[in-house]
């Protein structure tokens, strides 16, 4: 394993699209969504500690979920678990652990990774991220992987590479799109030079840096001049500086739609962002009804196309639901028509106005 190369896994989000079971003091990285023995931050942890050294991997989250970092992550040393004061989106996050980074260890480079991924040909993505890892030691490149498309996906922005590579697999980046409307993905597919952006980047730390001071300079201004704080007990009082003065926004809009030296490597290793409960659907295995059931105490009768989540302490008996999400916890159930998940958060927020905290 390369002395050099780093890893950091951002684990900040409140998942709020997975409510009722993410809730804020227990996000959905910290959950297991498909019932596979790990929770989501777990199964990304021990994906990279495959290749990369685990005291080269970092996690940065919010101070509030340190603890549960660090119960569900023994392997990972202590003072990797990274805790930000407040959230302000991916930009001063990767600010963050690239001038630590780059403070402890100049030759650095950085795999940037989200902790509630899906992916599950493991063998596949390592390949990718050595390769990726490969060729910015090689060259002054930011590289962001891309998946091919598997259909005219509107929950995803697009990336849309040049015809010709300019080293095995690896592309210049054309253009970023944000999600399209269902007629703008099919041409995206067609075309065959859009892929997914699964917001994974690679770069050499030096080089990340050196964009923050082109694109976002008010923000490497306030980092640089706490520089010398990272690694030592006041950096946690230096980040307290730092934060509030840091713009909300995210290294996509920040730096990588407007950087010359973007590149892309076309990957397939069966990845989902995990964003909603259709997702969690799409990758659970479904019964001859094409119900996704996660809960060993769960009987279906006469259901079919539903995604059931409920706590193994519970049965649950489902007739006569077609296409509808149903997840039972200790405190709420949610029952919703699977074409309305996306309106889950504006059910959060009426139950927020209406009854209060206490179910968030």
């Amino acid at each position: 394993m390369h002395e050099h190369h780093y890893v950091v896994i951002m684990a900040g989000g409140i998942g709020s699209r997975f409510w009722p079971m993410s809730r804020q003091d227990y996000p959905k990285q910290f959950l297991d969504i498909l019932n596979t023995g790990e929770t989501l931050i777990q199964s990304t942890f021990h994906r990279f500690a495959a290749f990369i050294k685990p005291e080269n991997i970092f996690v940065v989250t919010s101070n509030e979920y340190i603890k549960i970092v660090r119960e569900q992550l023994p392997e990972l040393p202590a003072v990797n678990v990274l805790g930000e004061p407040s959230r302000k989106n991916t930009a001063p996050c990767i600010a963050y652990i690239s001038f630590k980074l780059q403070q402890k260890d100049p030759k650095a480079s950085l795999i940037v990774a989200p902790a509630d991924h899906l992916i599950q040909d493991k063998k596949a993505f390592n390949k990718v991220c050595l390769e990726a890892l490969s060729f910015v030691n090689k060259h002054n490149a930011i590289i962001t992987l891309g998946i091919t498309p598997l259909q005219p996906n509107t929950g995803y922005g697009y990336i849309q590479r040049e015809q010709h590579s300019v080293s095995d697999n690896v592309y210049k980046v054309k253009t970023f799109t944000e999600k399209p409307n269902l007629e703008l993905a099919k041409t995206f597919l067609s075309s065959g030079d859009f892929l997914w952006n699964a917001g994974i980047f690679v770069w050499q730390v030096k080089n990340i840096i050196k964009a923050f001071e082109k694109y976002l300079p008010e923000m490497y201004d306030v980092f640089v001049a706490e520089k010398e704080s990272f690694n030592t007990e006041n950096e946690k009082k230096a980040l307290e500086h730092i934060y509030p003065l840091c713009t909300n926004i995210s290294i996509d809009f920040g730096i990588m739609e407007k950087a010359e030296n973007v590149y892309v490597i076309p990957s397939s290793f069966g990845w989902s962002d995990l964003g909603t409960w259709n997702s969690a659907y799409e990758n659970l295995h479904k019964d001859y009804l094409e119900n996704a059931v996660a809960g060993k105490n769960i009987v279906v009768i006469d259901a079919t196309k539903c995604m059931i989540h409920a706590d193994d302490k519970k049965l649950l008996v489902l007739q006569g639901l077609d296409d509808y999400i149903i997840v039972d916890t200790d405190d709420v159930l949610l029952i919703c028509k699977k074409d309305k998940e996306q309106e889950i958060k504006d059910y959060v927020a009426e139950v927020k106005k209406n009854i209060g905290d206490q179910y968030l």
